[in-house]
């Protein structure tokens, strides 16, 4: 069960950092959804290791191979089998840490768990897994589009350099015109030459994610246990090194009094909206139409 997510919607990942192959299956994608191929790879070609000089130097080409569950360009209905071969495997270069512990990576836990574990690059416990998950997800931008949503992820900040306008004020589009993905392009100069800096001195640096939604119809979301924002949050957690989720206002909202805080709802043209967006698009875990916005 821990391999695989989602219920309607469901993808199962597997494959280790120097095994052969990554892949996914797509279990619940409806039928007659166009499947482009193209995109998908594009997709990986957003992800994949080796494209820049800040991030891991692995030269893979992530060519995804569509095994099952597509038909003339169309899904099926039934699951759909994506494979993503490994052609950079150098397990030998692990072979010093066979018998030691890594800082704040897997090894010991996994040793402790299995009472075995695979010590090239981390083996299954690797960020190579997410390969699998942009994969499934390209599919499910596909999916989302038949139904006019739209997601939009960014960089707002590495170390102590943050941009400090909201998604609002941003032009998005300009996300993908650099390699580090921040659409402002001075502070994007700014962050690369930081991470630079840092791989220069041997050393790493974290930075946050921000997302943002447009276009998910009011009612997606569950009440208690099975909450839109507690959903998401399980998924994003679940990602390597990822230590923290915000929806919404998210920790800074502890700043606010409840009156400012609070998201005043109005109608306009015969539509049910609000002043503001501290809440993120959610309220009692259920989407209320609102642009929804996580990091």
């Amino acid at each position: 069960m821990g391999n695989s997510f989602g219920k309607i919607f469901r993808i199962s990942t597997f494959g280790e950092s120097h095994g052969k192959a990554l892949g996914v299956i797509i279990d619940g994608c409806p039928a007659g959804i166009a499947i482009d191929e193209a995109f998908i790879q594009a997709e990986m070609q957003r992800r994949k290791p080796g494209q820049s000089k800040i991030t891991t130097q692995r030269k893979e080409e992530d060519e995804v191979q569509v095994l099952s569950g597509v038909f003339e360009g169309k899904s099926t209905g039934t699951p759909i089998g994506i494979l993503i071969p490994n052609t950079d495997q150098k397990s030998k270069d692990y072979s010093h840490i066979a018998e030691t512990y890594r800082p704040s990576h897997a090894d010991f836990t996994y040793q402790e768990k299995y009472g075995i574990r695979d010590y090239r690059g981390g083996g299954r416990s690797s960020a190579r897994e997410t390969a699998a998950r942009v994969a499934a997800g390209a599919i499910a931008k596909l999916f989302l589009r038949h139904y006019g949503i739209d997601i939009q992820a960014y960089v707002s900040q590495v170390g102590d350099l943050r941009l400090e306008k909201g998604y609002q004020d941003l032009d998005l589009s300009l996300t993908e015109t650099n390699i580090v993905r921040c659409p402002e392009p001075e502070t994007a100069e700014k962050m690369i030459a930081l991470i630079d800096a840092v791989r220069k001195s041997r050393d790493t640096i974290g930075g946050v994610v921000d997302a943002v939604i447009r276009g998910v119809p009011t009612g997606v979301g569950e009440p208690v246990f099975d909450r839109l924002h507690a959903t998401l949050g399980h998924a994003m957690l679940s990602i390597n090194a990822v230590k923290g989720f915000e929806y919404g206002s998210g920790f800074e909202g502890v700043k606010m009094r409840g009156s400012a805080h609070n998201d005043a709802f109005i109608k306009e043209r015969d539509k049910v909206t609000t002043t503001t967006n501290h809440s993120g698009g959610i309220q009692g875990g259920i989407s209320n139409g609102l642009i929804f916005i996580f990091v």
